[in-house]
């Protein structure tokens, strides 16, 4: 398999861990070499998670090159932005969760809040596809990583993983009403 990049990036408490790790397993299910790195800093205290997972026969290293991410999940519009202009490629896609959490920068005034709307056009300015979601139902905020990854399972954007894969990684990951809840919405 050509070498495939996901980069995913969001806030401390969001979930970004154990979306990486669904993915990491469902690759894995796949029979796919893979590797992964987790950047979890002040994410006690509501700062920046970054998990980066390379796929493919010639992966050496688990660090994505700049400018060199397949894909894109983000649980936080600011974190979306952030990445669109660091390790995006063209022809590549986004997935942002719309959600809204203030950096510091913003609630001082120094930087200016990002929209929807200034994401996406900031990823057609980059030639990157950009996807928001928001599931207007999802009556559980811990959610919101599920279902991003229900839209990379819908929208085939991870080469030679399946719906089964996803699924036998949930369940490697998640027990009981958690498991239930989860793939629920995955499947919905």
């Amino acid at each position: 398999m050509k070498t495939f990049n996901c980069y995913l990036i969001g806030v401390g408490g969001q979930g970004i861990g154990l979306l990486a790790e669904t993915i990491l397993r469902a690759v894995d299910h796949a029979g796919i070499p893979v590797k992964s790195v987790d950047t979890h800093g002040l994410a006690q205290r509501g700062g920046t998670v970054i998990s980066q997972i390379r796929m493919g026969d010639q992966v050496f290293s688990p660090i994505i090159p700049p400018f060199g991410s397949d894909l894109i999940l983000s649980l936080e519009l600011h974190e979306a932005y952030r990445a669109l202009m660091s390790v995006s490629k063209p022809a590549s896609t986004l997935i942002c969760y719309d959600a809204f959490w203030q950096p510091l920068s913003v609630r001082k005034g120094v930087d200016k809040a990002i929209s929807a709307k200034d994401l996406l056009e900031a990823g057609g300015k980059k030639e990157v596809k950009v996807i928001m979601v928001k599931e207007e139902t999802l009556h559980d905020s811990r959610m919101q990583n599920i279902a991003l990854l229900k839209v990379v399972c819908k929208e085939n954007l991870i080469p030679g993983v399946t719906q089964e894969h996803y699924l036998k990684a949930m369940e490697d990951l998640m027990k009981g009403k958690t498991l239930e809840a989860n793939r629920g919405l995955f499947l919905a």
